[in-house]
């Protein structure tokens, strides 16, 4: 779905992302992991189209999109979550899912004043698909509630919800587990691979949590400086000695060889 070629970002002389290329294939669950500072953000930035790349190529199921700003790549079905989510703290649960379709009939006054009966029916419709959402992520319960007043990993899921809302295609995630506890962190997981099996989303999670990736990840690009540093399956990674070095520490190996040796 996502190639990458040769991607680079850079800060006047400090290159945050040098030369990245991968790909992520449709359907997957990709894990980006890395020390701090080594660029995943940065980069999902660029493929976002939240920065422009100095150089390099980004390709979406074929089509060249390095550039194209949010709000084109949001109607091509590529979406990102931040590591703060962005709420809107004043509306209820609900609200922030409703309004996330473009180009409702509501928000023309002019339908507003001479089709109201449609306008009625529309918001009637995306109040029914916001609610089965919830009922999905089970916060139902929250529904009534301001943005504002729901836990940190509430919020993550209330992100989560935003994007079954539109017809995403690959969704990427930035470190979803910041400030969660291990409970919603297993609803999160969950949630995203129901999303995955049952919807054939396509996702990208930036993450720390190795736990975490491992559960999720059908494969990991590890990153360092900038550069992708290696690429493999989980146990491949945890394995990998320039990992374990820039990032992982000798721990990881020596779990990964007791897991191979139960397996």
């Amino acid at each position: 779905m996502i190639v990458v070629e040769d991607l680079h970002c850079h800060f006047g002389s400090f290159h945050a992302v040098d030369g990245a290329s991968f790909t992520i294939k449709t359907g997957s669950i990709t894990g980006l992991i890395g020390p701090n500072g080594a660029g995943k953000t940065t980069l999902f930035n660029v493929i976002a189209g939240r920065l422009p790349p100095t150089s390099g190529r980004v390709i979406m199921n074929g089509e060249d999109i390095t550039g194209l700003p949010p709000h084109k790549l949001f109607a091509k079905g590529l979406l990102r979550t931040f590591q703060i989510a962005h709420e809107f703290g004043s509306m209820t649960v609900r609200e922030n899912l409703m309004m996330v379709p473009s180009r409702q009939k509501g928000e023309r006054l002019w339908n507003a004043w001479f089709t109201p009966k449609a306008v009625a029916k529309e918001e009637a419709a995306l109040r029914a698909k916001a609610d089965e959402l919830l009922e999905f992520l089970t916060i139902s319960h929250l529904a009534e509630q301001k943005a504002s007043q729901i836990s940190g990993g509430q919020k993550k899921l209330l992100e989560l919800g935003r994007t079954m809302m539109t017809d995403a295609k690959i969704v990427f995630l930035d470190e979803v587990g910041a400030g969660v506890n291990r409970t919603l962190l297993n609803t999160i997981g969950d949630a995203i691979v129901r999303l995955n099996k049952e919807r054939d989303y396509t996702f990208c999670v930036i993450e720390h949590d190795m736990d975490f990736i491992t559960r999720l990840c059908d494969r990991v690009i590890c990153m360092a400086e900038g550069k992708v540093l290696a690429q493999g399956t989980v146990n491949e990674i945890k394995n990998d000695d320039r990992v374990i070095e820039a990032y992982l520490g000798t721990r990881f190996k020596n779990k990964g060889n007791k897991e191979a040796a139960h397996a």
